[in-house]
């Protein structure tokens, strides 16, 4: 099983999260950000990978701490599940609607980070969506992802970032898929 736990502990966050991999979905989220709960229970669903994490932060500041060292932790978990990358597709992506919202996802597990987020939130005073654009950057630079995030329509936030969520939960879900007719690394250069 290609599984993990990390810990997390700065003077701004107490990150405790486990992940599986080859799991089926299942989820408990704490991170007493409400939001941010509901959208890694989705990502975590739709994915299939198992997620367990119980987050507290300097949220009396504002949410962007531990929004971004979510993402950290979240990134350097898929990326020790990983190991070697052996067998893995390694590319993924998705085109994925949620209502009026439709976003694009593309990943590559090459182990060499790049991050294009190319989203519109309206301005909003339930959350700061522009957090979500530092979630996935963190995401992709810790796991050493080149992630490509666009959204092509939507009015909604919520509806967007869902489809953002959901979209990369379907596609990291193909990348760190096992193929059997893969042999070692999918590279040329026999390594990522």
């Amino acid at each position: 099983m290609r599984k993990t736990n990390i810990k997390r502990k700065t003077a701004e966050t107490d990150i405790n999260l486990s992940l599986n991999l080859d799991g089926s979905g299942n989820y408990k989220i704490k991170t007493t950000i409400p939001f941010i709960d509901h959208m890694l229970s989705l990502f975590s669903k739709h994915s299939l990978i198992n997620l367990e994490i119980k987050a507290t932060g300097d949220t009396e500041v504002d949410h962007h701490h531990l929004v971004e060292d979510l993402g950290i932790v979240l990134g350097e978990a898929i990326k020790k599940s990983l190991g070697k990358k052996t067998g893995i597709t390694r590319y993924g992506n998705f085109l994925l609607p949620m209502d009026e919202a439709l976003s694009y996802v593309a990943i590559d597990l090459s182990g060499r980070p790049y991050f294009s987020f190319d989203v519109k939130f309206r301005k909003s005073v339930d959350f700061d969506y522009s957090l979500l654009s530092e979630f996935f950057r963190a995401v992709s630079s810790s796991c050493g992802m080149n992630l490509h995030i666009k959204n092509h329509t939507g009015k909604n936030n919520h509806h967007i970032a869902e489809s953002i969520f959901k979209g990369f939960a379907k596609a990291l879900q193909q990348a760190v898929k096992i193929n059997k007719k893969i042999k070692g690394i999918p590279s040329t250069k026999k390594m990522l």
